[in-house]
C-alpha cells in the first residue's frame, strides 16, 4: 500500500477549514499515547509503521508474549473494546477529534458515534459499497471478548452483514477521540493463534468481517469530502 500523501490531503487543498488535519509520526504505541488537541474539530491520520497488536483498555496483556514471538509489537489503547491487529496493508487508521462543545457532540454514549457512522456510510457509498450503520446496542459473538471485529457496536459499519469499520471512543471533559479502523483486508488466523482460540474460530471469524478492495488514499479522500 502506498504511503499517504499528507500534502495532497491537506486541509487547504480540501477546503475543510473547520477540521484540523494532522499526520502524526511515531510507533502505534506512541500514537495511542498522544494527548489530543480538542480546541477544534480534528483528524489524526495515523501511520502503521510496524505490525502491532492493540488491546482494549480492559483486556489482559497475557496474550502479549504470543504476539511478540511473532515479531509483533503490543500496546494498549485508552478506549474500550477488544483487540485489533494493525498492519498497514490490512487496516486504515484515522482518529476523529470532537470538542465537547461541538454541535455534533451527544452526551448519550450509545448514540455519540451515529453521526460518524453516517459519514463512513456515505464515504463507502461513494466508493461503490452499500454499507449499514449499526445503531443498536453492542452485538456480541463468541469471539468478540477477544477480537474487535468479531463484535458490532454503535456507529460501526457492515457490508453484506460483515463488519468493515470499527469505532472506539475515549471521552474526556475536553472532547471525544473516536478511533476508526477500516479493514482493507481481513485475515483472522494470526489473531486466532495469538489468543489460543480453537481452530473453528478462524472459519467463523472469516464470516464476521471483511476487507474492502480500496486504496487507503481513495478511502481518505472520500472520507474528507463527506465530513460535515
Amino acid at each position: 500500500m502506498a504511503a499517504l500523501d499528507a500534502e495532497l490531503f491537506s486541509s487547504n487543498n480540501l477546503s475543510r477549514s473547520s477540521w484540523k488535519i494532522s499526520y502524526p509520526k511515531g510507533s502505534v504505541a506512541e500514537l495511542h499515547q498522544l494527548e489530543p488537541d480538542f480546541s477544534q474539530r480534528g483528524l489524526l491520520v495515523c501511520p502503521i509503521e510496524k505490525p502491532t497488536l492493540v488491546l482494549g483498555s480492559g483486556q489482559d496483556q497475557a496474550v502479549a508474549w504470543r504476539a511478540e514471538q511473532r515479531g509483533r509489537e503490543v500496546t494498549k489503547r485508552r478506549s474500550g473494546g477488544a483487540a485489533v491487529l494493525l498492519r498497514a496493508e490490512d487496516v486504515f487508521w484515522v482518529d476523529v477529534l470532537l470538542p465537547q462543545k461541538d454541535e455534533l457532540w451527544l452526551d448519550d454514549v450509545g448514540q455519540a458515534t451515529w453521526w460518524l457512522g453516517q459519514v463512513w456510510e456515505q464515504t463507502l457509498k461513494d466508493l461503490g459499497w452499500e454499507a449499514e450503520v449499526h445503531r443498536e446496542a453492542m452485538q456480541a459473538s463468541e469471539w468478540s471478548g477477544d477480537i474487535c471485529f468479531a463484535g458490532l457496536g454503535p456507529g460501526e459499519l457492515t457490508v453484506g452483514g460483515r463488519k468493515v469499520v470499527g469505532v472506539s471512543q475515549r471521552r474526556t471533559r475536553q472532547g471525544a477521540r473516536f478511533q476508526c479502523a477500516v479493514l482493507l483486508a481481513w485475515e483472522p488466523q494470526e489473531l486466532v493463534d495469538v489468543f489460543g482460540l480453537p481452530k473453528r474460530a478462524a472459519t467463523e471469524l472469516a464470516d464476521l468481517a471483511a476487507g474492502l478492495n480500496v486504496s487507503a488514499q481513495d478511502l481518505l479522500a472520500a472520507f474528507l469530502r463527506r465530513l460535515p
